[in-house]
């Protein structure tokens, strides 16, 4: 940037001021010099865009801005379509172009304003609108975000599920860095791609208590691939209550039920007994019902043997979709405090499960420790999510990672099991 001239008109300026006279303004609305409105800058660019009434941009092409040679220079760019998402771009050095690097959406109104200085240094401003037209690929990108809206415990995980199989690295980028999730009070979080059609979202702790988390997807209209494009998704918002955590200690047969840190109740508890361990580690209430009909036929114990069951079970908060709860277990209440005899499930008096029950919601935190038992599933069999180091968790990402993705085993079909 040239600054002689600059100063020249800045001195041309005051001495015209001060020989018309106090109060009279020669150059802007309060007589500084550096408060004059910039002049209309449409001679001093060139711009690719559309031009007449009816016509409409490719979003396939960049968008381009240039200066006319030798007449000034282009000191910002910003590119807006009528929704609020931004166009990022690139301004060369010397200010003579600037380019988007980005993608315009399609059938999209734009607004861009360019901001110029011409060989005096006096600032310019162009405004410029334009729309693109509709893309001719048919495929549409939808998301559908879960859970439903709703109060949820602040272990409860954001997914997101695609209409369409993404696999490309670049094209999970662009679907990733569309989704948008905002929580108050803020934090930090990443999305990690489950597999090519299912994201989930988790802060690097748990949610703060009593947040409000926005999630909607700004890709409606954006070119993904040759032939896909973003749909319109519908947008959630779901809040957390307090962060209650259950921790249950199977070598010493009690759970510890916590309140945003403190201690408000040590429950006897049985776990599950050789052979049928109780999976370690961290899981997110999935849903609570209070009566299930209970039988081993649905995990694989054939009817009649030793080990089979057929029961009605209440107050059963359910924890893993293969078929694991915390539940009443009247029939067990001799060994909880003192032996493991369930065949996985946490079990518990009635009185004690039917106070859990009322007290936890979805999202709630369940965390198993001391078992025998396999670790629990990142993936596939519930919200295994927190059980995924943080530094390990961020490599799942399109943005910040690679494109991990749960193994095909943590991906199995939910199913709708039970065990006592």
């Amino acid at each position: 940037m040239n600054h002689t001239p600059r100063t020249r008109t800045v001195v041309g300026c005051t001495l015209l001021a001060t020989a018309l006279g106090a109060g009279v303004t020669a150059c802007g609305s309060s007589g500084n010099p550096l408060s004059a409105k910039p002049y209309d800058a449409a001679g001093l660019i060139s711009f690719n865009g559309p031009t007449g009434a009816g016509k409409r941009a490719d979003p396939d092409k960049p968008l381009e801005v240039t200066a006319n040679g030798g007449e000034g220079s282009i000191t910002d760019v910003t590119a807006q379509d009528s929704t609020g998402r931004y166009v990022a771009g690139e301004l060369s050095a010397d200010g003579s172009r600037w380019h988007s690097t980005a993608p315009l959406a399609a059938n999209a109104h734009y607004t861009v304003t360019v901001s110029t200085e011409d060989q005096d240094g006096a600032p310019g401003r162009k405004v410029l609108t334009f729309d693109t037209s509709m893309p001719t690929s048919k495929k549409r990108l939808t998301v559908t975000f879960g859970p439903d809206a709703g109060e949820y415990g602040v272990g409860q995980p954001i997914t997101a599920q695609l209409g369409q199989e993404v696999k490309d690295k670049t094209q999970r980028a662009v679907v990733e860095r569309a989704l948008r999730v905002e929580s108050t009070p803020a934090v930090q979080g990443s999305w990690y791609w489950v597999d090519d059609k299912e994201l989930h979202y988790r802060p690097k702790v748990y949610w703060p208590t009593h947040a409000t988390v926005t999630v909607h997807s700004n890709l409606d209209g954006i070119r993904i691939s040759d032939r896909l494009w973003g749909g319109a998704s519908k947008p959630l918002t779901i809040t957390t209550g307090d962060r209650l955590e259950a921790v249950t200690d199977a070598a010493a047969h009690h759970m510890t039920v916590y309140k945003d840190g403190v201690p408000i109740k040590v429950l006897p508890v049985t776990t599950g007994k050789p052979g049928f361990e109780t999976r370690n580690g961290v899981k997110v209430v999935l849903a609570k019902q209070y009566f299930v009909r209970m039988r081993s036929t649905t995990v694989g114990i054939a009817a009649g043997t030793s080990d089979s069951y057929d029961l009605p079970v209440y107050w059963a908060t359910r924890v893993t979709w293969s078929g694991e709860y915390v539940h009443a277990a009247p029939w067990s209440v001799g060994s909880q405090g003192s032996a493991n005899v369930s065949h996985g499930c946490t079990g518990m008096s009635t009185a004690n499960a039917e106070w859990f029950f009322d007290t936890v919601r979805e999202g709630d935190i369940v965390k198993v420790v001391n078992s025998r038992g396999d670790q629990m599933e990142p993936f596939g069999n519930g919200f295994g999510d927190w059980n995924v180091d943080w530094k390990k968790w961020s490599t799942g990402s399109a943005l910040t990672g690679g494109t991990q993705s749960a193994s095909a085993e943590s991906n199995a079909v939910r199913l709708q099991p039970t065990v006592l």
